[in-house]
């Protein structure tokens, strides 16, 4: 088998056929299977995908295990050279798959790679970034981030190049579509499932470095992301969880210094983001502006009262979250 196509699965009925459908259609040469790991969906999911796509494998994990973990259940089942971790709200494009796994044949030196991923409207999409940094988040919170096209030092959370469309390496790629070498994955045991949402794809990529491959991006090969289908549903939920995982990944990677230094950066960027939108709200109020305001404040509330290095090594939240005030937001 040369290429396991893994998808995770979370009441994404709405575009999960479109990404099927996609993949069997513009795929010609390559030997390839598709696994779905399903994390507890309600919307009729499974029974769609065992109806119009039987050769598809559908791991039913029974509840929301997260995108680590979902992921991994699905890459233990993989039998393929390659291992394709995928969203469900992608479409290939012309031989996507197919000129994917002919980039990484040509380059074995690389253990991970990406493609060019597009907007639905055509509009190019940041698929690729540095790793993050205490001083890039200080330039992104800062606004320094401009000065990234006079020097590196400035460089920020992207690159100047963003809408490159050169082939080149990468420190790490988005997890809605990335490849890995089967191998070098169940070396390294697949995503680390302490991180829940966000930060995932960035410690494996991490790790593939770590073991002495690179990672490599290529405009050759195409796809549609869509985006924001399970975020959108929860904006403060899923914030919370994404700066959970931040401490988790800069605790485990820089040490408690570095998750310190790290909370600095991020209550000094929210808060300055606070002040920014707030002054904007005052002379052009809208409903969007007053969300993102309500996001902020319960997000800094949080992030004064956590204490990170606790939190970490016991699981131990601020007591914001325990006594409820930002569920269901």
């Amino acid at each position: 088998m040369k290429l396991s196509i893994v998808i995770i699965c979370w009441n994404d009925l709405k575009v999960i056929a479109d990404c099927l459908k996609s993949i069997y259609a513009e795929t010609q040469t390559a030997d390839f299977e598709v696994i779905v790991s399903d994390n507890g969906s309600t919307d009729g999911s499974v029974e769609f995908i065992h109806k119009n796509y039987p050769s598809v494998r559908v791991l039913e994990n029974g509840a929301n295990l997260g995108f680590a973990k979902g992921n991994n259940v699905g890459i233990r089942e993989s039998r393929g050279e390659y291992v394709l971790i995928l969203n469900p709200d992608t479409i290939m494009h012309d031989g996507t798959l197919d000129k994917l796994v002919s980039f990484a044949d040509r380059h074995p030196e690389a253990g991970a790679f990406g493609c060019r991923t597009l907007n639905p409207d055509g509009s190019y999409q940041m698929s690729m970034r540095p790793f993050p940094s205490i001083r890039r988040y200080w330039m992104s919170a800062l606004y320094l981030r401009p000065l990234r096209r006079v020097s590196t030092f400035f460089l920020g959370e992207e690159y100047p190049w963003w809408d490159s469309d050169l082939e080149r390496s990468v420190d790490w790629l988005s997890g809605h579509c990335v490849m890995f070498r089967g191998d070098l994955l169940a070396q390294l045991k697949g995503f680390d499932e302490q991180f829940f949402y966000h930060f995932e794809e960035v410690d494996l990529c991490r790790r593939v470095w770590d073991a002495g491959f690179s990672i490599l991006f290529t405009s050759e090969a195409i796809i549609t992301h869509i985006g924001g289908q399970s975020v959108g549903r929860f904006p403060i939920r899923f914030e919370l969880e994404k700066l959970r995982n931040c401490y988790r990944y800069f605790y485990k990677h820089f040490g408690a210094s570095g998750c310190r230094r790290c909370r600095l950066a991020i209550l000094a960027k929210l808060r300055l983001r606070q002040i920014g939108y707030g002054l904007l709200n005052i002379f052009k109020p809208s409903d969007s502006l007053r969300k993102r305001l309500d996001m902020y404040r319960v997000v800094i509330a949080w992030n004064e009262e956590l204490q990170p290095i606790r939190f970490v090594e016991t699981g131990e939240e601020a007591t914001l979250v325990q006594q409820g005030v930002a569920q269901g937001l």
